[in-house]
């Protein structure tokens, strides 16, 4: 059971930054009237914010982690980890960290690399940024997470396009003697195919039949380079596994669940997270939303969340949950961060 702290870094500050164009899923044609306003009423997503072509993930997570260096005047010198949790890297090879350290001007002695990792991405990307700064007094690290989404699904597939939208973020965690983060994070890949991409990795490599558009069903039109999304499984899959977590965290640590202050999940749709939140028991006006304005950012959508809506707290509740399938759940100090408004690309 992988519950676990880390000692002795805090987060400092927090940055999120979206795509400037705006999809309307009011306007989304695979859906009737009646469909769209169902959808926006139960899964919870009005807009989606889309990146034009040749835009990344690593480029809005970039724009991030320059808004957090120079809010806080930093020496670039000084930041010795970079870590870059994604889905939809820039490249196969190489990993897109390096080429992110270069861009930020960092210093040849930062230890860059990527991680490959969704929904729960930036709960693992927190552990594993503590535990090396852990054991680097006086350094400092940038944890970068993002997705874009948007550039690996079918617009013909309304089991998926109206969901997902693009987003980066970064984060600067530093040494400081005392601070502590808690962890629990899990794993099940019995069910790796629940949300997949199938083709073009090495299992799959990409044919040209990779890029013949299949039916799966009415209003399903996809390829095999498209996010496929099992969503019942993933609905279930939550339910099962996400409360228990959180209570063991909330065991380990020895923290009453009347002390969170704010509980930021993963935006995957409202009514999976308002039944995963009643089960774990948080009132409302605790566990805010972004996935009106912004819908489901994969990676990016528990910092993009705390930029929105913004909080110094010592007892704040972080849980990721997905594709993998993998979820966790962190409790962390805020008392001290600098979170920055959502930044435009």
């Amino acid at each position: 059971m992988p519950l676990f702290s880390v000692s002795n870094i805090q987060i400092k500050s927090v940055a999120a930054c979206v795509p400037s164009q705006t999809e309307d899923n009011q306007s989304f044609e695979l859906l009737n009237e009646t469909e769209r306003n169902l959808f926006i009423k139960t899964i919870g997503i009005r807009y989606r914010r889309i990146v034009e072509s040749g835009i990344t993930a690593a480029d809005l997570c970039t724009k991030a982690a320059n808004a957090i260096l120079t809010n806080n005047n930093l020496n670039r010198e000084d930041i010795q980890v970079l870590i870059f949790v994604s889905q939809t890297p820039d490249y196969l090879i190489p990993f897109t960290a390096c080429i992110i350290q270069d861009k930020l001007g960092l210093s040849k002695n930062c230890m860059a690399f990527d991680i490959n990792l969704g929904c729960s991405g930036y709960v693992y990307g927190l552990s594993i940024i503590g535990a090396l700064l852990q054991n680097m007094p006086g350094a400092k690290g940038l944890l970068l997470v993002g997705d874009c989404s948007s550039t690996c699904i079918s617009m013909q597939d309304k089991s998926v396009a109206p969901l997902f939208s693009d987003a980066g973020s970064a984060t600067l965690l530093e040494y400081k003697e005392g601070e502590q983060m808690h962890f629990h994070l899990q794993t099940d890949g019995k069910e790796f195919d629940d949300i997949i991409i199938s083709d073009g990795g090495m299992k799959h490599p990409f044919v040209s039949d990779s890029l013949l558009y299949k039916e799966i069903a009415i209003g399903q039109v996809r390829n095999n380079l498209h996010m496929k999304l099992d969503g019942m499984k993933i609905f279930n899959f939550a339910l099962r596994e996400v409360p228990g977590n959180v209570a063991q965290l909330l065991e380990y640590s020895a923290l009453p669940k009347d002390q969170i202050d704010k509980a930021y999940f993963h935006q995957a749709n409202l009514l999976m997270n308002e039944r995963v939140r009643i089960k774990i028991g948080l009132p409302e006006e605790k566990v805010p939303y972004t996935l009106y304005d912004y819908g489901n950012t994969s990676s990016a959508s528990i910092p993009l969340t705390l930029c929105a809506y913004p909080i110094q707290s010592q007892n704040v509740l972080l849980s990721g949950f997905g594709v993998g399938l993998s979820w966790g759940s962190a409790l962390v100090n805020l008392n001290e961060a600098d979170i920055l408004p959502i930044l435009t690309y």
